[in-house]
């Protein structure tokens, strides 16, 4: 993976006022730390912070006073509402050392037909190089049938990569399709159980009305 480069400027002023008056100049404020040394309060441009952290896991070049630091965001603060980011924990990486990252897992290929792929972890933590760390982890359910299931140490991981989450836990879950029949039954039945009643729709209540008079005349003939 190739880092990009990010221009940042050392930040002296702090304080919620300072910090909205960096965003108003459409900066983003940070703070650089790791390998034990002190941590260091920046800004960061705003659009091109915005892009690169659109990609999971980008390795950042930290161009600061003449040097630079290569970093992995450590946490990202969003803006509820708006999109744009408030604050950006960064910390420091050196090459060739090892980190510990959330990778997703992304599937590709189309199961057997009438089933329901369910991911039950989009994630998988492994230990990479900071340098090597894989955008993805790609798993093929092409064909695979209902009751297939895919659990996290039978992913094929990138070379050079450890898992760290439990190899038992359930990645990739296939089953098969429920009818809207079966649906409706076991709705149907969910609800006699919790003793709901509805109201008849206008053509069971039409059938009823016919049923019943059928009777009345049954009656009236005997």
């Amino acid at each position: 993976m190739s880092e990009i480069k990010l221009a940042a400027e050392r930040r002296t002023a702090f304080g919620k006022g300072a910090a909205r008056k960096i965003r108003r100049d459409h900066k983003i404020p940070a703070v650089l730390y790791g390998h034990g040394t002190a941590p260091v309060h920046i800004t960061l441009p705003g659009h091109d912070t915005m892009m690169a952290l659109k990609q999971a896991n980008v390795l950042l070049s930290i161009e600061l006073d003449g040097t630079s630091e290569l970093a992995l965001a450590k946490d990202v603060q969003r803006d509820p509402v708006r999109p744009i980011i408030e604050h950006v924990d960064l910390v420091i990486v050196k090459r060739g050392e090892k980190v510990t990252v959330d990778v997703p897992v992304h599937t590709e290929g189309e199961a057997a037909a009438e089933t329901v792929v369910t991911v039950e972890h989009t994630t998988v933590e492994l230990q990479v190089e900071a340098t090597h760390i894989p955008q993805s982890v790609v798993v093929s359910i092409e064909g695979l049938e209902a009751g297939t299931q895919i659990k996290a140490g039978d992913l094929e991981l990138p070379k050079g990569a450890v898992l760290v989450t439990d190899e038992d836990a359930l990645v990739i879950n296939i089953t098969a399709m429920i009818s809207q029949e079966a649906l409706d039954a076991e709705l149907a039945e969910a609800e006699g159980e919790a003793g709901i009643e509805h109201e008849a729709s206008d053509e069971e209540a039409a059938a009823e009305g016919e049923s019943a008079e059928a009777k009345a005349e049954e009656k009236t003939e005997e």
